[in-house]
């Protein structure tokens, strides 16, 4: 093993608290975890000063850290194909104009990144408050830290479950306690994308998912298998009728941490 390896940790940001983990090989040896008090959308500034106490703690120089950030903090949009692009740059403009018809326009700036598709397909664009960005490499940069990466959870988690997905149609659930993101593809292209306040129990995940389910089932006669992640229902999976659960806690670990359990989702 080289000397000059460097040590890899992963940081959830979660919606009221913060985890941290050090990779060993495939495995993630849990460090810990702190709450705060959720104060909505904003709380991300306390979500970094926490993170930035658990690097102090249990983090040395020289390492890498990839951060997973809660839906809590992101936002997503379609992005509809339109052959009149030609550039990136005209590309980028495009998906906020998307995104200032979906939210309204922006009082932060944001920072946006689109999935890769092929042409004539509509995207998936997600997008982080510059702000946090900004803020989190600063943090890195002061520890003298290489940040690997910066994802939304729901990318995280569907890059670790895609393969076992029917091609086709179906819909991606990943359900944190207080949002929701609804993915769907229809015909093998992205088709939705979208973020709801919601609890993770199995009353709402049933009337969330079923409401979806009526819905596309009233536009389109294709059958559609139904997906759901729940990485806080660590002790009782979510029992919602008619879908596939997909799971992360599959190494039976002591550790009863849903932030644990989001770390997991990580390449």
């Amino acid at each position: 093993m080289s000397l000059l390896s460097r040590d890899q940790y992963v940081a959830v940001l979660g919606a009221s608290g913060v985890g941290l983990g050090q990779r060993q090989g495939s495995a993630t040896h849990w460090l810990g975890s702190v709450g705060y008090i959720d104060e909505g959308f904003q709380a991300w500034t306390v979500a970094l000063d926490t993170l930035d106490r658990l690097l102090a703690e249990h983090v040395t120089t020289r390492a890498e850290l990839t951060v997973v950030i809660s839906g809590h903090f992101s936002r997503f949009c379609l992005v509809p194909w339109s052959d009149q692009i030609s550039t990136p740059s005209e590309l980028l403009g495009f998906a906020q104009l998307c995104f200032e018809d979906l939210y309204g326009a922006p009082t932060q700036p944001w920072s946006l990144v689109l999935s890769a598709e092929p042409a004539g397909y509509d995207r998936v664009a997600s997008a982080l408050p510059q702000g946090l960005l900004d803020r989190l490499r600063s943090l890195a940069s002061a520890r003298g830290l290489r940040l690997r990466s910066v994802q939304p959870y729901l990318m995280a988690a569907f890059n670790h479950f895609d393969k076992s997905f029917d091609a086709g149609d179906f819909l991606f659930v990943v359900a944190e306690p207080v949002r929701s993101v609804l993915l769907l593809a229809r015909e093998g292209r992205w088709s939705s994308v979208r973020s709801v306040g919601s609890s993770d129990s199995d009353a709402a995940l049933t009337a969330l998912i079923g409401r979806e389910t009526q819905l596309q089932a009233s536009t389109s006669e294709r059958p559609l298998n139904v997906y759901l992640h729940a990485p806080a229902r660590v002790d009782s999976h979510p029992e919602v009728p008619g879908v596939h659960l997909r799971s992360l806690d599959e190494d039976r670990t002591s550790v009863r941490d849903s932030l644990y359990v989001m770390s997991r989702a990580v390449a």
